[in-house]
């Protein structure tokens, strides 16, 4: 999503795997403390047992400004049994919106200003996000931190770019250049060294700071890279992002060994939308599986330090991107794509796009292909989960309520 998350039950899809599992995530080191999540094969598991869950998305937690509020929230999750978190480990605004959110009490990590950011780490700062880790861990619920956003809200890539290159670039300059890189790196590594009393030079500060906060907390569930990384965001993709490029699998790779560097033990995931690149003629107009958007979704879940695959399931949003080439989001679908006799349904397609992740071998798909193959998560033998889904402004909705079907 793009300005903010619904919170929406994030669902553990795992794959079928039948080959032998083998150790792997936490970059395959046996002693990982008491509490840390880990993978073995497809499973994730918990001090060695199989690790099930049921999960939402709030990015909006660390912005509550009462413990009271917090707890209340996490007692409403541990009752309706969920087990992992999803929320923003990012949160930044500009100098000139910095007298409005002392004002009125907003959380905020960062401020930018101009060539340079100063990081908030007081008690409307990163001391917010460490009262919802804590938190977490208080209601048996682990979570997940996102270092930022591939889109504007909340202080995502585009003001990287905006601060440290400057006007009229394309997106994808957040994953190329060394500027963007290196402030980018420095934050998450804060995050790791909170828990490790370790001293931090200035230079060394954004993922620095987050990786480094909560190194040694269980509480943690795994570091995401980015949220819904593309080539393209609020700012529009250039020539040096395109099917082939490899510009988000190298800075997947990148990262990914980087903060491995920092942190042996947690789960590193790219928090990706899960598109494809399959260089097949059935697919080479549709935005979901030509490339396009930068991921493919294959090669990144094979990636070394990449623990487990993530994808969204949003029907109407991918069906227009399907339909209608490099459509980001709409209220609905045009009248008549539900249609019986139209070759699409909600249903199916969402149906379809987990088992391309998630559900193991697929014998055909007639729409797209007519190659059999098996799934990415099966492919890589890792663990995927299905990290945000939903159906909204539907007239003619189809019944979605088979849950056997999964």
């Amino acid at each position: 999503m793009r300005l903010s998350l619904k919170f929406s039950v994030l669902a553990a899809l795992l794959a079928s795997v039948v080959a032998e599992p083998i150790a792997r995530g936490n970059n395959g080191h046996s002693n990982v403390p008491k509490g840390f999540v880990t993978t073995k094969g497809s499973q994730f598991e918990l001090d060695g047992k199989p690790f099930y869950f049921v999960g939402a998305n709030s990015y909006w937690l660390p912005l509550l400004t009462t413990q009271a509020d917090v707890e209340s929230t996490f007692k409403q999750m541990r009752d309706a049994g969920v087990k992992v978190l999803r929320t923003w480990g990012h949160n930044a605004i500009t100098a000139e919106e910095l007298p409005g959110a002392l004002e009125s009490g907003l959380t905020y990590y960062q401020v930018w200003n101009s060539s340079d950011w100063t990081l908030n780490d007081g008690p409307q700062g990163l001391e917010r996000l460490d009262k919802v880790v804590e938190t977490a861990g208080k209601y048996g619920i682990k979570v997940i931190l996102t270092f930022t956003n591939n889109w504007s809200g909340y202080g995502g890539a585009e003001l990287y770019i905006t601060n440290l290159v400057g006007a009229n670039q394309t997106h994808d300059v957040f994953y190329t250049n060394p500027k963007t890189i290196a402030s980018y790196r420095e934050t998450a590594i804060i995050f790791l060294l909170h828990y490790a009393h370790t001293y931090i030079a200035p230079s060394e500060r954004y993922v620095k700071t987050i990786v480094n906060r909560y190194k040694n907390s269980p509480d943690i569930f795994s570091w995401e890279l980015a949220n819904e990384a593309r080539c393209l965001g609020d700012l529009p993709a250039g020539p040096g992002c395109v099917p082939g490029s490899n510009t988000l699998h190298t800075w997947y790779k990148q990262q990914s060994d980087f903060v491995r560097s920092l942190d042996p033990h947690h789960l590193i995931t790219t928090g990706g939308e899960g598109h494809f690149y399959w260089k097949t003629e059935e697919v080479a107009s549709d935005y979901n599986y030509n490339g396009q958007a930068g991921e493919d979704f294959d090669a990144d879940l094979q990636l070394d330090n990449i623990d487990f695959g993530t994808y969204v399931n949003c029907p109407v949003k991918l069906t227009l991107l399907h339909y209608f080439d490099n459509v980001l989001c709409a209220a609905h679908i045009p009248s008549g794509l539900d249609h019986p006799g139209t070759g699409f349904s909600i249903e199916d397609w969402g149906k379809l796009w987990i088992e391309q992740h998630a559900a193991g071998t697929i014998a055909s798909i007639a729409r797209l292909t007519s190659v059999s193959f098996f799934s990415a998560a099966k492919k890589a033998n890792k663990p995927v989960i299905l990290e945000e889904f939903g159906v909204t402004g539907l007239s003619n909705v189809v019944s979605l309520t088979n849950h056997d079907t999964f």
